[in-house]
This record gives C-alpha cells, sequence and structure tokens, in this order.
C-alpha cells in the first residue's frame, strides 16, 4: 500500500481494496520503523490519524468518494493544527498548542484527508538544507549523508521515503520546489494569494506561500483542489474562482511554447544538471511543443533584494515571539528586558537570529532607502521581466537547483554558499508566480529535478505540462532503497 500515488490510494478506498484504517495502521508501522533514519516527523500523531480514518470510511460506507477521502498526507510544522504541537522548529514555540486550525489544515480535513503528524523543517522556515532544526537535521532518503533540501526538508524525506504519499510544504524563496528536486518528488508553489496563509506561522509575509509535494503532479493537483481557494480571514488571499486542475492534466502540448532563459545556463550551474534539462526539452517538444531562448535580465540581483526583504519580514514577523504569552521563557527573568533578550536569545537558533539582525539593520534609520527600498524597486523589475517574458511563451523551464543534494554539514560555515542554492528559485517568490518542480534524472545516485514557471494563475499549465512529461518518463516513479 505504500508504494501507491494519493491517486491511486482514492481509487483502492473507492473500490474498497482495503480501508483508510488500515492503511493508516500500515502507514504509521513504517513511520515508526524507518523514521528515526530520516527524523522527518517531529510529532505522530497516532490517535487523531486512526480517529480521522475511522471517520472516513464512515463517509465512504455512506456513499461519500471524495479524492481525498481518507487519504494520508502530513502537515509542516508551521502550520497550526488544534490541540497538536505547533513549533516552527523552533525551541522558542516549545509546548506551544495551536488553539485552532490553518485554513489549509481544515480544508485539508474537510475534505477526508487524514494527518499522520506534523513535518521537520528549517526553524522558522530560514534555510536550503533542513539542519537548522531544534530537533536535529534531516536526512535525504536518496543518501543519508545528503541534505534533502528545506526548509520543507521533513515533508520532501518523508514523501520521498513512501512513509506518507503527499505532504504539504510552504515556499517562501524555493521551500517546496528545492526539496522536491532533491528527493526526486513533484512539487508546486502556487501564485501567491492562491492558498490562504491563515494558520501558517509566517516567515516573510510578502513571499510565503503553501503548496503541494508528492510524487507526482496528479497527486499535486488533488491536493491543491482542496487547498487553493479565497479565505476571509486572509487579507491576502485572493477572491478568484479556482481552476479544474484535474481536468488540465490531459491537454495536448501541441503548441506550448516555452522559454528557455539564458541566465540559466551560465556558470555556477553543474553541467550534468543542464544535460538533464535538455533532455527535458527533447522531451517535451516530441509532445508537441516548441522552445524560444529569452532573457530576464534582472535575475543576477534576486538573492541580494530576496536576502534584505525577507529577513526585514522576518524581524517584523518574530517580534512576537518574546517569551511573554506562549512558548519558551527564560528561567528566573530579572526584568522585562532581561525576559526578552533571554528568551530570545535562548530560544532562536543561529540561522534565525542571522536573518532577524540582517532584517533589522537593513529597516533601521538611516539604511532603509538603502537597502528595503532599493530591494523593493529590483523586486519590481523582477516581475516585469516575466510580464515581459509571458507575452512570448507559455511557460519557462529550466533547473530547479544549481547542484545536486550536498553533504550534511557542508555548506553549515558558509551561510552564502547555501543561499546560492536558491538562484533559480527566489524569482519566482519575488515576482509572485506559480512554479513547480518535476523529477528529471539523476546525477551520481542522487535526484536533480527541472522547474516550470508561469504566468499567474496558471497553476494548471504546470501541472498539465508535468504530467503529460511524467506519462512518458518513470523518473518519478523511482523510489530509494531501503524504503
Amino acid at each position: 500500500m505504500h508504494q501507491l500515488t494519493l491517486a491511486e490510494i482514492a481509487r483502492a478506498l473507492a473500490a474498497k481494496q482495503f480501508s483508510a484504517e488500515e492503511l493508516t495502521r500500515e502507514l504509521l508501522a513504517r513511520i515508526q520503523r524507518l523514521d528515526p533514519q530520516l527524523n522527518s516527523f517531529i510529532s505522530v500523531t497516532e490517535e487523531q490519524a486512526l480517529a480521522q480514518a475511522k471517520a472516513a470510511d464512515a463517509r465512504r460506507a455512506s456513499g461519500e468518494n471524495g479524492a481525498l477521502l481518507g487519504a494520508p498526507i502530513g502537515h509542516k510544522d508551521l502550520f497550526c493544527t488544534q490541540g497538536v504541537l505547533t513549533s516552527c522548529a523552533s525551541k522558542i514555540l516549545q509546548g506551544f498548542k495551536a488553539p485552532y486550525d490553518a485554513t489549509v489544515v481544515e480544508k485539508l480535513a474537510s475534505a477526508g484527508a487524514v494527518t499522520l503528524g506534523k513535518l521537520n523543517m528549517d526553524e522558522f522556515a530560514m534555510g536550503s538544507a533542513n539542519e537548522s532544526s531544534h530537533y536535529g537535521p534531516v536526512k535525504n532518503p536518496w543518501n543519508l549523508e545528503r541534505v534533502p533540501g528545506g526548509s520543507s526538508g521533513g515533508s520532501a524525506a518523508a514523501v520521498a521515503a513512501r512513509l506518507l504519499p503527499a505532504a504539504t510544504g510552504t515556499d517562501t524563496g524555493g521551500s517546496i520546489r528545492q526539496p522536491a528536486a532533491l528527493t526526486n518528488l513533484t512539487g508546486l508553489k502556487p501564485t501567491y494569494g492562491r492558498v490562504s496563509r491563515w494558520g501558517m506561522i509566517a516567515y516573510a509575509s510578502s513571499l510565503d506561500q503553501g503548496g503541494p509535494l508528492a510524487r507526482t503532479a496528479e497527486d499535486c493537483a488533488l491536493l491543491l483542489q482542496a487547498m487553493a481557494g479565497f479565505d476571509p480571514k486572509d487579507s491576502t488571499c485572493v477572491d478568484q474562482p479556482v481552476d479544474d486542475y484535474l481536468a488540465a492534466l490531459n491537454q495536448p502540448l501541441a503548441g506550448l511554447r516555452i522559454g528557455l532563459p539564458k541566465e540559466y545556463f551560465g556558470a555556477g550551474l553543474d553541467a550534468r544538471i543542464g544535460e538533464k534539462v535538455m533532455a527535458v526539452i527533447e522531451e517535451l517538444k516530441r509532445l508537441g511543443a516548441s522552445v524560444k531562448d529569452i532573457s530576464l535580465p534582472n535575475m543576477q540581483h534576486a538573492i541580494p533584494a530576496y536576502y534584505v526583504i525577507a529577513p526585514a519580514e522576518a524581524s517584523s514577523n518574530l517580534s512576537r515571539f518574546d517569551g511573554v504569552r506562549f512558548g519558551y521563557r527564560c528561567e528566573n527573568p530579572v526584568n522585562l528586558e532581561d525576559l526578552y533578550k533571554r528568551s530570545r536569545g535562548e530560544g532562536f537558533g543561529a540561522e534565525v537570529k542571522r536573518r532577524i539582525m540582517v532584517g533589522t539593520y537593513a529597516l533601521s534609520a538611516g539604511y532603509y532607502d538603502a537597502y528595503y527600498l532599493k530591494a523593493q524597486k529590483i523586486r519590481r523589475l523582477i516581475k516585469n521581466d516575466f510580464v515581459k517574458a509571458f507575452e512570448e511563451v507559455d511557460v519557462i523551464l529550466g533547473p530547479t537547483t544549481p547542484n545536486p543534494a550536498w553533504r550534511l554539514g557542508e555548506k553549515s560555515n558558509d551561510p552564502v554558499s547555501a543561499y546560492l542554492e536558491d538562484i533559480y528559485t527566489i524569482t519566482a517568490n519575488l515576482a509572485g508566480i506559480p512554479g513547480l518542480s518535476m523529477p528529471a534524472g539523476f546525477v551520481d545516485g542522487l535526484p536533480v529535478g527541472v522547474q516550470l514557471l508561469a504566468p499567474y494563475f496558471q497553476e494548471g499549465r504546470l501541472l498539465n505540462v508535468a504530467h503529460q512529461y511524467q506519462t512518458v518518463t518513470d523518473w518519478h516513479q523511482q523510489a530509494p532503497a531501503g524504503f
């Protein structure tokens, strides 16, 4: 059962080949047996999962037949989940049990999904390797000495290891797409505002977006169908009808115009990944697509702009974690100032502190115009590059990451080197457009991904291209040895 995709599980449950409770029990046993190697879960919600599975079976027995009814999933541990530890993988949220469900959690639960637990991540979603978690690093099931990517590394590792068929993640600068590429998954970052952020603990509010991680584009379509939609509780959520993503999957690719940005294939890209990208292009051409060279001239400024804007927003968002209202509090503070300083100093990890300090500096008097305002102007130029490019092409294609997964600890003392791993993914967040990473083969036995970008609210187009590619290739079906 653990080898089945989400879509296959839906068909098997409808055909009564097994029950949601049987499936849930098998996956809980796999998590208990195999996750100690990976450290992908922070919390396993066994009692809740079995109760949800039994309820799903009862709903099916009464005639319901939703695609996610009884489907097991996990949530990245920054989605508030009522009565369950929600930690953001940080000591500062030690013991915090959310008093409500995030909108994404609520929507998936009402669709009948069974939550097996909360998944490990980089602390407050700050990282590209899932090494900054208070609960320890997550390991890549393809090679336990390698990182799974971040910040949604727990979600990616658990799905890749077949501990569950799909999971939620969040993407602020590539945190769904990059781990998807490094673990042989399909991961989708929707358009900013397509999925509600209510109840999703914020890192950088103008960049964060929740989305699905799964093995196939079809599974991502199933999840996005349930996750997407207007939420009056989130002022950044767009009031626009949700497309039928499943119906879009089977459209032929004849006439599809693919843009290849010259900036994606310069210095810094592992040549072997470049070869994989070109092989994907050839396959898509056989399916009827055409290719055009394009340029995204302001891409070179994306990383510096991002690492001003995101830390600035983080500095503001994380000011609420002060040891007063919830979470970790230092022992025996002598006064209020001591309480603030020691609670935050002891509660936050090194990477979070680094970004808070960078962000506070960028927003401080005398530096706001020089850094934050300039970064926002660059952001607009990057957006304009995409708007112009999409006048000529339907999707943009390139590598998801410049390199395969690196060794655990390899970049721990060189944060800039880790930041550069997000070079191809960050621009989609700065512009707010949707992006998808899909499996494209292996380099030295490690998975690599290809990224697709599309105009605003064209998630269906991305899923369509990925699904059509996956009907003629089998990279996405490969599983790591031992799992």
